[in-house]
């Protein structure tokens, strides 16, 4: 089991530009976030778990993995679509997966060099795919290519937290970019915090 790494440097950096921040920090201390090195298996889990609880996300996930083995596009390949939908998966993310596993066998999108591309070149490429959206590609970034400087405008626990942070009824775009600005770039330990606030009954 992998996690998110960081280190005092990014943690100190965070601090110094935000008081409220530093706060939440000092409050709640180190957090260990759980990553998915191979993008390719983090790209079909974040899609087989988009729109439904945490708790039916993992046992759809265990049947998925008693059926297929390894996350392999050849394995999902290798099972008819009904078998896959069987697990729990909505007609439409059977198709998603299937298409993901489809693209990445015939090197549509070769996911062995997604770590040599910048965060916005990977965000283009993933993108192309059905039902993959900036916020699941988002969500690569940070929990499977550890990039360093990602906050998601797509994720509604983001943006309540940062509500909740600096005390505010809304966050438009322009206060999102506002404190993306001032929290790179670390904006993925920034993330990590924030989510943590946001989980943390008032």
């Amino acid at each position: 089991m992998e996690y998110f790494k960081y280190s005092n440097k990014e943690v100190n950096h965070l601090k110094s530009k935000c008081e409220k921040l530093a706060q939440v920090i000092d409050r709640i201390g180190y957090l260990e976030r759980e990553i998915i090195p191979d993008p390719f298996v983090a790209l079909i889990s974040s899609v087989a778990s988009q729109q439904i609880s945490g708790r039916a996300a993992e046992s759809i996930w265990r049947k998925f993995i008693g059926l297929i083995g390894e996350v392999t596009p050849e394995n999902i390949l290798s099972k008819r679509s009904e078998e896959i939908r069987g697990c729990g998966f909505s007609s439409r993310k059977t198709e998603y997966i299937i298409g993901i596993a489809d693209a990445a066998k015939r090197g549509v999108i070769d996911f062995d060099k997604l770590s040599r591309l910048d965060d916005e070149q990977v965000k283009e490429m993933l993108v192309k795919l059905k039902g993959v959206g900036e916020w699941t590609a988002d969500m690569i970034l940070l929990f499977s290519l550890k990039r360093p400087n990602i906050l998601s405008y797509g994720d509604s626990a983001i943006i309540k937290g940062l509500s909740k942070l600096h005390e505010r009824e809304k966050i438009s775009k322009e206060d999102f970019e506002y404190y993306k600005e001032l929290y790179s770039p670390y904006c993925s330990v920034a993330s990590l915090y924030i989510w943590e606030l946001q989980n943390t009954p008032k």
